[in-house]
């Protein structure tokens, strides 16, 4: 299984309820791109204050690398993806994403 990690600073200005319809966008992609298991998103809550400005992030689990690879070039994925940079600091500088199997 492959575990995509997203890590994410957002705009001052994006609300809660704006993470959460972006992080709902994305979920909804499990119902489009075959092997795409399960997704959790929601605020950092480590005690260890070294995020680095990095508050938030989600989590997509994949059964394998075929299907991370297929959701990646997804189109849908590709429109949702646009919608989460536009909403980061930085554009892109904004997020790290680290992959790795589980």
């Amino acid at each position: 299984m492959i575990r995509h990690c997203v890590l994410v600073r957002f705009r001052p200005e994006v609300t809660q309820q704006d993470r959460t319809a972006i992080y709902a966008e994305l979920e909804s992609l499990r119902e489009v791109v075959p092997g795409f298991l399960a997704m959790s998103a929601g605020p950092n809550v480590s005690p260890e204050g070294v995020h680095q400005g990095f508050v938030d992030g989600f989590t997509m689990d994949f059964i394998d690398e075929a299907a991370r690879d297929a959701y990646l070039i997804h189109p849908d994925h590709k429109a949702a993806g646009a919608k989460l940079v536009a909403s980061l600091e930085g554009g892109r500088d904004g997020l790290i994403v680290f992959d790795m199997v589980v």
